[in-house]
């Protein structure tokens, strides 16, 4: 890979390093989540809101069945950092071709599980029947299809960015995102395939995104370079990375099921609520883009400076990507609620109850959106200490645990309604940030001691 791309954070000012490490990332998010929003859109002002409705329901399933295989594309990411920040061409090269392989097998075996799990779990989700149902288990089995090849760019793109070339992935997106766009405006407007005509274009952007991946990484520098005849699994290196990885893909599963389980609660609100809610968190995920960024930032300078034995440089790495997490939180966040309408509007068009559904849910959510920041920045220098396994018990209490209490228990009892159900977002974001907290004053000082003596 030419040199021009890797940022070593171990090196140089932190505050620099964040800025551009976070800046790229925060885009490249932003294109992603572009799929998600063209779909909505389209099907929204083509296909009426019954058809958003059906793309809007599958949003917590496909998580619940992905995230924990993307969970191990991050345990890549931190065995790679580490050895990047250690000089360790050789563990670079083995990590890299046992990563590679290894997201080929669990894209391929998510990809299957979705495609046949699908209507299940949406049924059992209380998705309603008819037209809603019908075209939500058409479009998630056509977008897991490409899973295989979404699964594979993550793990691509997870080694790029642990050597700090987060500009390489934007590039990628960038293509894959106008063909997205352009693939639903014809698929849908002139075909009128609806649902599924928006899961056809994701599915081949995902596509395109893998080929151009694998094409940069067969290029890249030796120690990264992707070389077909070396894939293998590496025992090792597998470890590693499933000890990172395992329990990053566990607790992101735990915050898709208590979403899923949330998602239940809103579609016994009718499909307004379920087109409302649909809208307002995809417009969210604008904002948590640049919260999940300055994670990766956290995740990665806290994994360099850990293989480079520099424990001065965690520390200020810990407390940079926190202050700008908040600031950038409250921003965007302030921002969002603002013209939340206007930006739902670009959503709903013929429905004025899901207008008013999804503003209630991003009043009440996005204002706090900076607490989901600061959970997010703890969580990466938990992961980038070795303490993934602890990072993933506290989410599970303070978000599968929390969040299914509060949508299954304490929604009925405060009265029932829509609202207090949105509370339980930024209430369980402050759990997990004192949860989090608490643990890393606890195990970084162990985690220091172990990193001088290795």
């Amino acid at each position: 890979m030419a040199k021009q791309f890797q940022l070593d954070m171990s090196k140089g000012s932190i505050f620099k390093n964040t800025v551009r490490f976070a800046i790229p990332l925060i885009f490249a998010s932003l294109l992603q989540l572009f799929y998600n929003a063209a779909d909505l859109i389209v099907v929204s002002r083509y296909a009426g809101s019954n058809a958003m409705a059906a793309v809007g329901a599958t949003s917590s399933v496909t998580n619940l069945l992905v995230n924990v295989f993307i969970g191990l594309s991050l345990g890549a990411s931190v065995v790679v950092s580490r050895k990047f920040g250690a000089n360790d061409k050789a563990g670079m090269k083995k990590t890299v071709h046992t990563a590679m392989l290894l997201g080929v097998c669990v894209g391929v075996l998510a990809g299957i599980a979705g495609v046949f799990f699908s209507k299940p779990l949406l049924v059992l989700m209380g998705t309603p029947e008819g037209e809603v149902l019908d075209g939500a288990v058409l479009y998630m089995r056509i977008i897991f299809l490409g899973v295989p090849a979404s699964l594979t760019y993550n793990f691509g793109a997870a080694i790029l960015r642990a050597v700090g070339d987060t500009k390489r992935p934007l590039y990628i997106l960038s293509l894959s995102g106008i063909v997205n766009v352009g693939l639903n405006l014809i698929l849908v407007v002139f075909f009128d395939l609806g649902v599924a005509g928006v899961a056809i274009a994701t599915a081949v952007s995902n596509y395109l995104s893998v080929v151009a991946v694998v094409w940069i990484m067969t290029r890249a520098d030796e120690e990264i370079r992707l070389q077909f005849k070396r894939l293998a699994f590496h025992k090792r290196e597998l470890a590693e990375i499933v000890t990172i990885g395992i329990p990053a893909g566990i607790q992101s599963s735990f915050f898709s099921l208590s979403n899923t389980v949330l998602q239940s609660s809103v579609n016994a609100y009718g499909e307004a609520a379920i087109a409302g809610n649909a809208a307002a968190g995809n417009i969210e995920g604008f904002v948590y883009v640049a919260m999940n960024a300055f994670y990766q930032t956290s995740l990665t300078g806290v994994s360099q400076n850990y293989g480079a034995k520099n424990e001065k440089r965690i520390n200020k790495t810990i407390w940079v990507t926190l202050l700008c997490v908040t600031v950038v939180g409250l921003f965007l966040g302030g921002l969002s609620v603002l013209f939340s309408r206007p930006l739902l509007g670009f959503y709903i068009t013929d429905s004025a109850q899901a207008l008013e559904y999804g503003a209630r849910r991003m009043l009440l959510s996005c204002l706090p959106y900076f607490l989901c920041g600061i959970m997010e920045v703890l969580t990466g220098a938990l992961r980038g200490l070795g303490s993934s396994v602890i990072a993933a018990v506290s989410a599970f209490i303070g978000t599968c645990g929390f969040r299914i209490f509060w949508a299954t228990v304490a929604v009925k009892i405060l009265g029932g309604g829509i609202d207090i159900l949105y509370l339980c977002w930024p209430i369980s974001w402050l759990l997990v940030s004192i949860f989090h907290t608490i643990t890393l004053m606890m195990i970084k000082p162990r985690a220091i001691k172990r990193m001088k003596v290795c």
